[in-house]
């Protein structure tokens, strides 16, 4: 029972700013717990690496962290992933908790094309951080300008020592593990 963030997304892969927006609501008591649920299937048609390579990059990301539990619900939903229907999920399995959506502010861009916009605001009101470019100023906590299509693109052009010295600072250390474990993200 409590406030529980709801943090959705692509995670291909999971980076710092992820993992930092988690630790943020965390620490600063925003909610007491959050659930980290990887897209099953992109409703805006991403190609994205395998859905349960990134659920296990996800639990690479965010394991360490008391309060966080990475969740596989949109596996068992219809697909494309909508948001609203994870949350209507996520309401009737968490009846007694008050639901918020964590989104970075650059998500903020992309609302009017989410399915029934309204009612997942409804269902859990927006739990808004800033992003480096995108109107952070008007909201707490600005996430570091990292993001997972640049992970990616210094993953293809690994190992150029620029890349590497980047992605050490981009991307937890479990995860650049579970990569090179898996071997994604290969250079084309």
């Amino acid at each position: 029972m409590g406030n529980l963030a709801i943090f959705g997304g692509s995670f291909d892969p999971p980076h710092v700013g992820h993992v930092l927006a988690a630790q943020y609501v965390l620490s600063t008591e925003m909610v007491e717990r959050v659930l980290v649920v990887p897209v099953f299937s992109h409703a805006f048609d991403k190609d994205m690496a395998a859905y349960d390579d990134r659920l296990e990059l996800a639990r690479a990301a965010f394991g360490q962290l008391p309060g966080v539990e990475v969740s596989d619900v949109e596996r068992q939903l219809p697909t494309p992933s909508y948001t609203v229907r994870t949350l209507e999920e996520l309401t009737a399995r968490h009846p007694g908790d008050q639901l918020r959506l964590l989104v970075g502010a650059d998500v903020l861009g992309d609302v009017e094309r989410w399915v029934r916009f309204d009612e997942v605001c409804r269902l859990a009101p927006l739990l808004v951080l800033g992003r480096v470019g995108f109107g952070a100023e008007n909201y707490p906590a600005v996430l570091p300008d990292v993001s997972s299509t640049r992970v990616r693109r210094w993953l293809q052009e690994r190992p150029a020592p620029v890349a590497l010295a980047e992605l050490g600072r981009a991307v937890p250390a479990a995860v650049l593990r579970q990569i090179e474990a898996r071997r994604l993200y290969l250079p084309a």
